[in-house]
């Protein structure tokens, strides 16, 4: 390796979470500060919210379901409505050109 040109490296840096947790690893950085850890984060604790504020879950599951009546009752119009036409022949003219 090239002398001066590789940043130093703390082989014991700290990692210390908003919630207390000290973690200790390699780095070129001493010290990080950070805000949430794999010891707060709801997604490892098995604490996970879902969180819709806005209701835009319960405005999505409303909508499919209108779709889905809608749908349903439009196959049901078809195949009430679906009956054999009757066979009708067009008539072709024919023009005869003047001379």
């Amino acid at each position: 390796m090239k002398k001066n040109v590789h940043p130093k490296y703390y082989s014991n840096a700290k990692i210390i979470c908003a919630c207390g947790n000290i973690i200790e690893t390699g780095s070129t950085v001493s010290e990080m500060k950070v805000e949430i850890c794999g010891a707060c984060h709801p997604f490892y604790t098995g604490k996970k919210k879902l969180l819709d504020t806005t209701g835009r879950v319960e405005r999505f599951k409303q909508i499919t379901e209108k779709f889905k009546q809608k749908k349903a009752t439009l196959t049901e119009k078809k195949s009430r409505s679906k009956k054999p036409k009757a066979e009708t022949k067009k008539v072709v003219s024919k023009k005869k050109k003047k001379k």
